[in-house]
């Protein structure tokens, strides 16, 4: 590769609309420009690469878990593959909202990709009403893709207090890390960031709060296994992970397996759960399911060659509870 690509590292804890954010991006990307992205999710079911994909960009997805736990060989040989299949000229790396990104720009910088990568500016989503909550605040993996921003975008400001966004962007002005390059703050609404953005400049010598959050975790596999494949004898499979204070089941569906729509809608609604996103097929076409809290988004995606429904929580799962009310939706 001739030309370094230049790549953009985007941030930002779960729900705060990642996933959004870059989807607006790709409807905006430039015609002669290639893009790809890599997306990291925590639970074991990947399905921001599903919800990108109609999206005119290649994607790669590495699920179950956070890039930073399997920034050696694993994360290397998914970027590796991502960069020859498409040869892009920009580069997405979205991390799991719960990933630690010190490590991922480590590893993007080592001697390896000094002549193939050139960082661009890095972004952290910020749901302003996360942020005014100390939960959130005191969490080392918040504090760190805070602080290894050079923007910060924030994000659902429509649902916000107008108070809590003056108070989050006073915050910034003042300075939310003393001692490091001052950040840019860009507000916007349902993730509509400028593309004129992606030229801010990148500050290499950031540094995280708490750069070992993570270093106790379990090492991943070096080379993750294949999926089983579907079949109309085993049309879904469940799934489970945990990990950061998080618990997470997800389930994969064989494409043929049809779900009634209002009847799906309603067992997403019910779930009080930290996190909710699913494609699934249904007898009125291919649905994306997007919860956060108590929000709920649903609207129509291009047919999938799968479907997959993902929980992740707070607080230990019911599986076996729930996959029998899930599996009451089917048409």
């Amino acid at each position: 590769m001739s030309t370094a690509v230049t790549t953009h590292l985007v941030m930002g804890f779960l729900g705060t609309g990642k996933t959004t954010l870059l989807r607006h991006l790709l409807a905006n990307k430039p015609e002669h420009e290639r893009w790809a992205i890599l997306v990291n999710e925590f639970g074991e079911v990947g399905i921001d690469g599903a919800l990108l994909t109609e999206q005119g960009a290649t994607i790669k997805e590495v699920p179950g878990g956070c890039l930073c736990c399997v920034s050696g060989l694993p994360f290397q040989i998914g970027l590796n593959a991502l960069l020859h299949k498409a040869k892009p000229d920009r580069l997405f790396i979205e991390p799991s909202g719960l990933g630690h990104p010190s490590q991922i720009l480590k590893t993007l910088t080592n001697e390896h990709y000094q002549n193939v990568l050139q960082l661009g500016a890095t972004f952290c989503v910020v749901d302003p009403r996360q942020w005014a909550n100390t939960r959130y605040q005191e969490h080392e993996t918040y504090q760190d893709q805070l602080a290894l921003a050079d923007v910060l975008v924030l994000n659902k400001t429509d649902l916000s207090a107008p108070e809590l966004v003056a108070n989050l962007e006073a915050a910034i002005g003042k300075g939310l890390f003393a001692g490091q390059a001052p950040q840019q703050c860009v507000t916007v609404s349902q993730g509509q960031l400028d593309p004129a953005w992606l030229q801010a400049p990148h500050h290499s010598e950031r540094k995280a709060a708490s750069p070992q959050a993570h270093a106790s975790n379990s090492p991943r596999p070096l080379v993750a296994s294949p999926e089983p494949r579907l079949s109309r004898a085993q049309p879904w499979r469940r799934y489970s992970n945990l990990g950061q204070d998080h618990y997470s089941v997800g389930w994969r569906f064989l494409d043929e397996v049809c779900f009634d729509l209002h009847k799906v809608e309603h067992f997403c609604r019910s779930l009080n759960v930290t996190r909710l996103k699913a494609v699934l097929n249904t007898a009125d076409g291919w649905w994306a399911f997007n919860k956060v809290d108590d929000q709920l988004s649903v609207y129509r995606i291009a047919p999938q060659k799968e479907g997959r429904l993902e929980l992740i929580d707070l607080d230990p799962l019911p599986a076996q509870q729930l996959q029998k009310t899930l599996l009451a939706t089917l048409d």
